[in-house]
């Protein structure tokens, strides 16, 4: 019996809704540890990125001086990431691998080091813990060297390698809610305009950078979780299915495709079109419903890998993935549901669900679809879409009727 697409990508889907689960419920913790003492406000006020280099908000400023300004800010912070991803395909079009690899070690050293630090040193003060500035500085570059060796290091565990990939998205998440609120909002929509257009649009960046990707049959130098250790296995068994999902981010722009499971892939392609050109099996017979093309775009990869390749020794080992997520999601997502924490918990749950619905549905989409989706769009537009039905209808209202003492 043909097996449902719940039951072919569940176990991959909750290996990637756990630690997005776990980053945005870290930073509502870190928002309200580091928020209760002083109004959001004010917490707002204190930072300068590129997200708002236009127009810093005042609370004294009308709504739509805020308005303009937040489209300002977003629109410079968009053309930003669009240049940088055009430079970054620019890059790796002329092979220089090596230096965006080196770049990605150091974004994370920066991160963890600049943002994680700032983020360490206000809980100390936060919580008056008992510690000196030696001992503070020794423990953060530990925990910093230690996390770069991590993401990037070979034959460390997937748990270590997981669990500091979360911790890079809690302390850019964190950082990001400190940005102020109609910034913040404009931002979010902006990127997952900016997403859908840089996936989907025929000269796209991050289409072409995993068309790029996908052609030499390499992986992207990023910043990317993956949800399940690679496991290897010989062309000559029959393998279980395989998710070959993969998310490739810039700085905040996420893309998901499936990917060959091996860059040998391509001489188990060629070897079956060998078969084929001499009267090989059918391929109808060969492939579940869920396959797309070999090697191309397409949402989910579930094709056996039979017996047959004889010329070629039939040899050849195959790497099969599991779901990889792009930092830009971690990232999104948790700044969404810290800034509706700033607001209350009942906004907070609205937005985890409509977050996680969506990130279910492009999944779900993605493997139906068999083609490049992005992965923002759909859990952005339902979070900021939860986030404000919430805080000016459902909010009023429970709270109306329980004052009132018509609910309990």
């Amino acid at each position: 019996m043909e097996s449902s697409i719940l039951e072919s990508i569940g176990v991959e889907i909750i290996g990637v809704m756990s630690p997005v689960s776990i980053c945005m419920f870290l930073v509502v913790l870190l928002v309200y540890s580091l928020s209760s003492s002083s109004s959001p406000s004010s917490a707002v006020s204190d930072i300068r990125t590129a997200a708002n280099l236009v127009y810093a908000e005042n609370p004294s400023d009308t709504a739509a001086q805020k308005l303009e300004g937040a489209l300002l800010n977003a629109l410079v912070f968009v053309i930003l990431i669009a240049i940088v991803t055009f430079l970054l395909l620019l890059l790796y079009y002329y092979n220089c691998t090596s230096f965006l690899k080196h770049y990605t070690r150091f974004s994370a050293f920066f991160v963890l080091g600049s943002m994680g630090g700032s983020i360490f040193l206000s809980l100390i003060q936060r919580f008056s813990i008992p510690v000196d500035s030696v001992t503070c500085f020794i423990l953060l570059f530990n925990f910093t060297v230690v996390g770069v060796l991590s993401v990037f290091g070979t034959g460390i565990p997937i748990i270590v390698r997981q669990s500091y990939m979360v911790c890079l998205g809690i302390s850019v998440a964190a950082w990001l809610t400190k940005l102020p609120e109609w910034t913040t909002w404009v931002l979010l929509v902006a990127l997952a305009v900016y997403d859908l257009v840089a996936v989907l649009a025929p000269g796209g960046p991050l289409k072409m950078l995993v068309e790029l990707a996908s052609s030499r049959n390499e992986e992207l130098p990023a910043l990317i979780y993956e949800a399940r250790p690679t496991t290897v296995a010989r062309a000559g068994s029959r393998g279980g299915t395989s998710l070959g999902l993969l998310s490739s981010s810039s700085s905040s722009a996420i893309e998901l495709q499936a990917v060959s499971r091996d860059n040998k892939d391509r001489n188990v392609n060629d070897n079956l079109n060998e078969n084929r050109s001499q009267g090989g099996r059918n391929d109808e017979e060969e492939r579940s419903p869920l396959v797309g093309n070999g090697g191309g775009e397409g949402g989910i990869v579930d094709e056996e890998r039979h017996e047959g390749n004889e010329s070629r020794g039939g040899d050849v080992e195959i790497a099969e993935r599991g779901i990889k997520l792009g930092l830009g999601d971690f990232v999104f997502y948790s700044v969404l549901v810290g800034r509706a924490a700033m607001y209350d918990l009942m906004t907070v749950y609205a937005c985890y669900l409509a977050i996680i619905s969506g990130l279910g549905c492009t999944l779900i989409l993605l493997s139906v679809c068999r083609q490049a989706l992005p992965a923002l769009p759909i859990s952005i537009t339902l979070g900021v879409l939860f986030y404000f039905l919430t805080r000016l209808l459902m909010e009023p209202f429970i709270v109306g009727t329980a004052t009132n003492l018509m609910m309990f």
